[in-house]
C-alpha cells in the first residue's frame, strides 16, 4: 500500500460525518491531499478519527457527491478527483427553470453509494422525468448505488386545494372536474415513481424504499433535498388560464411546475448555503413527522 498523507486531527468520538467531510475537504483544498492520490482507507480513517465506519462512509459520500473524490470499491480504493467541489458554482450563476436543473443534479445524487432524496410537490411529474437518466445509467451498468430512499410529501385528497383550482368557483361541477384531474395526475405519477424505483430492487437487487406521506395543505413551494448535501428551492409560479377537462373548458389558477425557478444550496457553500439545506431538512423532517399521514396511491 502507498504511504499515506499526514494527516494531525486527533480522534473524537463526538465527530459528525460533516466534521470528518470538512476535514478532509480542507486538506484536499489546500492541496495536502493531491489530485490523483490514493484516499486513506476508510479501516485508517475510522481509527485516526476514532469514529464508526458508517460516519467514515456518509463523510465520503458527501465529498463523492461533490466531486472531490472517485467511488472506491474492492481494490481500488477512492482517488482525489479533484481540489475544487464539482457541485460548487459561482455566487453570481443566474438560476434556472426546473427541468434544467433537476435533472443533472439527481443524476449526480446517483452516484452516491446511499441515495436520499426527500421531495416536496404538487406531484412527482417533474421528478420521474429527472430520474430517467440516473435510471438508465444503473440499467446499463455505468454505477450502481447500494440502497435508494425517496420519501415523497404530496397534498392530501380531501383538502380544497388553492391550486389548481377554478377561478370560478360556483360554477356548478367545475371544483370536481379540476380537483379530479389533479388527483388522477397525482396518483399516476406516483406510481410511475413508486414502480421505476422499486425496478432497481427487482432487476439490479439494490436495496429501495419509497414511501408517500400526504399533506393537509397546498404547498406553495417545491422543494428537492438530495443526500442531506444540497437543497433545490423554488416557487410554484401560478396563472391563470382555460384547461379543457372531459370536454368542458374551464377557467383555473394553476401551477407552472416545470417552468419554475429553482435555487440551489449547498452544504459545501459556505455557512448560508449550508443553514438552508440543514434548516430545510429539518423542516421536511418536521412536517414528516407531525402533521403529515401515510398517503396509499390508487
Amino acid at each position: 500500500m502507498t504511504s499515506q498523507p499526514e494527516v494531525t486531527d486527533g480522534g473524537d468520538a463526538r465527530r459528525t460525518p460533516d466534521d470528518v467531510a470538512a476535514s478532509l475537504r480542507a486538506r484536499i483544498r489546500a492541496g495536502e491531499l493531491k489530485v490523483g492520490a490514493k484516499l486513506p482507507t476508510q479501516a485508517w480513517l475510522v481509527e485516526h478519527y476514532g469514529v464508526e465506519r458508517t460516519v467514515v462512509r456518509q463523510a465520503l459520500q458527501q465529498l463523492h457527491a461533490e466531486g472531490l473524490i472517485t467511488e472506491g470499491r474492492k481494490g481500488a480504493p477512492a482517488k482525489i478527483a479533484s481540489a475544487v467541489p464539482a457541485a460548487s458554482r459561482p455566487s453570481d450563476e443566474e438560476p434556472k427553470r426546473t427541468a434544467a436543473v433537476l435533472s443533472p443534479r439527481v443524476a449526480e445524487a446517483f452516484r452516491a453509494r446511499e441515495v436520499r432524496i426527500d421531495a416536496v410537490c404538487l406531484t412527482t411529474e417533474t421528478l420521474n422525468l429527472a430520474l430517467g437518466e440516473p435510471l438508465g445509467a444503473i440499467h446499463a451498468g455505468l454505477f450502481r448505488p447500494e440502497s435508494v430512499h425517496v420519501r415523497v410529501l404530496l397534498p392530501d385528497r380531501g383538502i380544497n386545494l388553492a391550486f389548481p383550482r377554478p377561478v370560478h368557483r360556483s360554477v356548478d361541477g367545475d371544483d370536481r372536474l379540476v380537483h379530479e384531474r389533479w388527483l388522477s395526475q397525482r396518483n399516476t405519477q406516483g406510481l410511475v415513481l413508486r414502480d421505476n424505483l422499486e425496478a432497481l430492487h427487482i432487476i439490479e437487487d439494490i436495496d429501495v424504499r419509497i414511501e408517500f406521506q400526504a399533506l393537509p395543505l397546498t404547498s406553495p413551494i417545491k422543494l428537492y433535498l438530495l443526500n442531506g448535501s444540497e437543497a433545490l428551492f423554488g416557487y410554484y409560479d401560478i396563472t391563470r388560464r382555460e384547461q379543457e377537462i372531459d370536454d368542458t373548458s374551464v377557467e383555473i389558477y394553476d401551477s407552472l411546475g416545470n417552468q419554475s425557478i429553482l435555487f440551489q444550496y449547498l452544504r459545501s457553500g459556505g455557512s448560508r448555503d449550508a443553514a438552508f439545506v440543514e434548516r430545510s431538512q429539518r423542516w421536511f423532517d418536521g412536517l414528516w413527522n407531525t402533521i403529515t399521514s401515510q398517503l396509499r396511491l390508487s
